[in-house]
């Protein structure tokens, strides 16, 4: 009879514990994982939603009237100016030789006219004496007329060299703001060359490209509305003020303007805008575009409820620039997961943390 060998009391429970697979502590809860999350707003259904820039309707190009080297540039971009403020001036002593060159051109045309006045009075004297021919007063008539017509022109370009030495000085037309500077104090610029851009900001706009397939929605839209992204929750009132009759050769889109109707103070020229298009369908769920999955099965979105991830299979009516339009399978501000969609599994444990908003981005 083989003999039995005897463990020790703790021993013995050792040794059941390990049969039992049991070590005497819990096993480790599954990883959370973290995700970027954002919950679904509801917004105007829109035709589309366009990004443009703020401009003012009435922009200008200021420039000097006469050439020459900018000795001094009075006024930086986006500073608010008066009508008639002095904006830029050119070196005068060009322009001042030029006018003395004019005034003595008009005091030599007075004197030759000054002699062929009197030649022709003394010829006319001699005529009626019958001391000259006909011939020789006529000769003496078509130089003091010739001479006239060279002081008229002397006087004329004297003028001209006047204004011209008062073209030196860069003035503005009207109220309004320097938007770009585009010529230095120290650069040589010709007669019409760009230097400054004023705006004339009592009338705002946006400019928009409008493509080619959305013409037909564009031109029926019923509503407008201009959003500032700064301001997301601000919107104003726009109509279709322009819109270009051909399509731009590189682009092919169309150049629009939008007029904004009731612009606030917040809407200042330069800053980005959306233009939506008003829609009779109401109100629709939109969410980012990077929350939309398609693994061959349709559209899908993550959506995170109670600690988990969920797959939830979605309808999509539009792909718009500020993002998919659901028309059927998400609610509002449920929180959709909007990164690392392709390692998540259905019913798997997540912490949400929300993005940062548009406004808050900087």
């Amino acid at each position: 009879m083989p003999s039995r060998i005897l463990l020790p009391p703790v021993a013995t429970l050792c040794l059941a514990m390990a049969l039992s697979g049991c070590n005497g502590t819990e096993p480790p809860p599954p990883a959370v994982t973290k995700v970027l999350a954002q919950p679904a707003s509801a917004r105007d259904a829109g035709y589309a939603v366009y990004t443009g820039e703020i401009r003012a309707r009435h922009e200008a190009d200021l420039s000097f009237r006469v050439g020459g080297k900018i000795t001094a540039r009075l006024v930086d971009a986006g500073v608010a100016v008066k009508a008639g403020q002095a904006l830029a001036r050119l070196d005068p002593a060009d322009l001042q030789l030029s006018r003395q060159a004019a005034l003595a051109q008009v005091a030599a045309a007075e004197s030759e006219f000054t002699t062929a006045s009197n030649e022709r009075t003394r010829y006319a004297d001699l005529l009626a004496r019958r001391f000259v021919s006909q011939a020789a007063f006529d000769a003496k008539e078509n130089a003091f007329r010739s001479a006239q017509a060279r002081l008229e022109q002397a006087r004329a370009q004297s003028q001209i060299s006047g204004n011209q030495a008062g073209y030196g000085t860069l003035a503005a037309d009207h109220d309004g703001v320097i938007t770009a500077v585009l010529a230095d104090a120290g650069q040589v610029v010709s007669a019409g060359q760009p230097v400054f851009r004023l705006a004339r900001p009592e009338e705002k706009e946006v400019a928009i490209a409008i493509p080619e397939g959305r013409l037909a929605e564009f031109k029926t839209a019923r509503q407008i509305a201009v959003n500032l992204w700064a301001q997301p929750d601000l919107f104003m009132k726009g109509e279709i003020r322009e819109l270009a009759a051909a399509a731009d050769p590189a682009t092919r889109t169309y150049a629009a303007r939008i007029r904004i109707l009731d612009p606030q103070p917040a809407a200042q020229l330069g800053m980005t805008a959306r233009v939506v298009l008003g829609s009779p369908s109401g109100v629709a769920i939109v969410v980012p575009l990077t929350a939309i999955v398609d693994n061959g099965k349709g559209p899908q979105v993550w959506v995170a409820s109670d600690g988990k991830a969920m797959l939830r299979p979605v309808e999509v009516a539009a792909f718009r620039e500020d993002g998919a339009v659901i028309a059927s399978g998400l609610k509002a501000e449920e929180m959709v997961i909007l990164t690392g969609q392709r390692r998540l599994v259905d019913g798997q444990a997540v912490q949400t943390q929300p993005t940062v908003p548009p406004a808050q981005q900087r």
